[in-house]
């Protein structure tokens, strides 16, 4: 019952905005001194910036758009705004319903409608959200069966350099040299000393050597473009 009051609003509105169209054809029509050709011209770079946003999104703005409209005519309306075009509006709005402007409680019944189309708008906006996450998602999937690399290059974040002075190198190496080149004596209590008496029957592990044969070899059978693992490092 509700949506039969947003139709009938889309309806006026789109009524509207026809005979403002038809005003403004005409108004130019008379007025402009150019070619039918310049018109053609100007309307496709018109339909062109238009498709730049795809359909589906333009009907959803259209459709929080008309909403945030019709919302701030029923605010006015519940101000004491007793205009007729605001009026005609919350008709509309009221359109299909058993609702009367003249009842008492019709304060209380604009509240909810104004409720009800706040929920609407969130619901569009978080359909928006969904629809272009899903289209990055697709389009980062189609390309990465196509040019991996420029995919990861998409990805990649740029370097953000600080414009502050560069630290001082004395205080930096003082620093670091603070922390790991002076002996420190930990005492971890005694569990240590319980899992060193357990342990001390098992055969130590032979020591493991990498040489760089061992990592050429590894890097061989690597494929192209991965992404890097824990050390951060990209293989190409």
């Amino acid at each position: 019952m509700q949506g039969t009051g947003i139709r009938a609003y889309e309806e006026y509105i789109g009524r509207g905005d026809c005979g403002n169209a038809q005003y403004a054809s005409q108004k130019s029509t008379a007025t402009s001194p150019h070619s039918p050709k310049e018109k053609v011209s100007t309307a496709g770079r018109a339909t062109g910036h238009r498709s730049a946003i795809p359909a589906w999104r333009r009907r959803i703005e259209e459709r929080i758009a008309k909403a945030r409209a019709l919302i701030g005519r029923l605010i006015c309306f519940r101000s004491g705004n007793n205009r007729p075009r605001i009026v005609r509006t919350v008709r509309m709005a009221f359109a299909g319903t058993n609702v009367s402007l003249s009842q008492p409680d019709i304060t209380q019944k604009l509240t909810e409608r104004i409720d009800d189309l706040k929920q609407r708008i969130a619901a569009w906006g978080k359909r928006i959200r969904r629809y272009t996450e899903r289209s990055t998602r697709f389009n980062q999937n189609r390309l990465f069966q196509s040019d991996q690399k420029r995919l990861y290059e998409s990805l990649e974040r740029p370097m953000v350099s600080g414009t502050g002075p560069a630290p001082n190198q004395a205080d930096t190496v003082a620093f670091w040299r603070g922390l790991w080149s002076e002996p420190v004596n930990h005492s971890e209590g005694p569990w240590t000393e319980v899992v060193a008496s357990q342990c001390a029957g098992i055969t130590p592990m032979d020591p493991v050597i990498i040489t760089p044969d061992d990592v050429a070899e590894a890097v061989r059978r690597a494929p192209n473009w991965k992404s890097p693992g824990l050390d951060g490092l990209h293989h190409y």
